[in-house]
């Protein structure tokens, strides 16, 4: 098998209680990352690959505002 690196981007919307805007992005960047794979054994096989390696390396977030309570 070849091996490839994909660059891959995914979006959250993340809803978050905190004192300010600057704390809320802050907190939303630095706690929310779930990097893992998902696959299983059974999934690797039958469709003949294996994720070798999940480096995150970018998580920011782009847009901070207020929403009512």
């Amino acid at each position: 098998m070849k091996t490839y690196k994909v660059a891959l981007t995914r979006t959250y919307l993340v809803q978050i209680k905190a004192e300010s805007k600057t704390e809320a992005r802050g907190f939303s960047e630095f706690f929310i990352g779930d990097c893992r794979d998902l696959s299983n054994e059974i999934d690797r096989m039958e469709n003949k690959f294996s994720i070798e390696n999940i480096e995150p390396v970018l998580n920011e977030a782009f847009e901070v505002y207020p929403i009512r309570d």
